[in-house]
């Protein structure tokens, strides 16, 4: 039996997932330490994801040292994981994440990059390999589900990718974790998708002192 495609995202109260836009090469090189944009996107960054760095497996997956918070958020980030059998994400996420990630990438998993890019497989110690798709989000969900099995795929991101797999009616479920932080601009999640043709149901609730976890089904109208 496939398992189910979802995705998972922290959003600030006003409905932003993401800060504004800074660029990737900016960000992770050593004048962009010293850049006002940059320092503003990153303090943004690490207000809205705060929640997640104290949890026990968060620092135990990225190899941060032992102990940590225990309890419902570090429950959520822990099956978020364990259901993930392979993730699927945009070029600009993976162009970030070339540059922060850890040698041994976080996920674990095969990991398929939706890029005009040609390049050959990079695999990383730990289990993670990257494949490059440059025929579209279909092919790149298909080629997932073969690598899959039973188990589920995790859309990653960024927010752009997402957008498309939902308005092409490829979600089953999503999760949002809202936290108590307000942005006032950034990229938000919902803005391009076609409301029209999208029915959702909460399935579950789940709060913490930090953040709430809220997850839907995705349904056609």
């Amino acid at each position: 039996m496939a398992g189910k495609v979802f995705f998972s995202v922290t959003m600030s109260l006003d409905g932003f997932m993401a800060p504004e836009t800074v660029s990737v090469e900016l960000a992770f090189s050593p004048a962009g330490q010293s850049d006002p944009g940059v320092q503003r996107w990153m303090t943004k960054w690490s207000e809205l994801q705060a929640w997640l760095f104290p949890q026990r497996w968060f620092r135990e997956n990225l190899k941060l040292g032992e102990g940590g918070e225990e309890g419902i958020d570090n429950d959520v980030a822990r099956a978020t994981y364990e259901r993930t059998g392979v993730s699927v994400m945009g070029k600009r996420m993976f162009d970030g994440g070339e540059l922060a990630w850890p040698e041994e990438a976080p996920f674990h998993t095969p990991v398929f990059v939706v890029t005009h890019t040609k390049r050959e497989p990079w695999e990383r110690p730990g289990g993670t390999t990257f494949h490059f798709v440059n025929d579209g989000i279909a092919s790149a969900l298909e080629q997932a589900r073969e690598a899959a099995g039973d188990r589920d795929i995790r859309i990653a991101g960024g927010g752009e990718t997402i957008q498309e797999y939902l308005d092409a009616g490829l979600i089953d479920e999503f999760s949002v974790t809202l936290a108590p932080v307000l942005f006032g601009t950034g990229i938000r999640l919902f803005d391009r998708v076609d409301r029209d043709r999208i029915s959702l149901e909460q399935t579950r609730s789940d709060a913490s002192s930090r953040v709430t976890h809220l997850t839907y089904t995705v349904g056609k109208r």
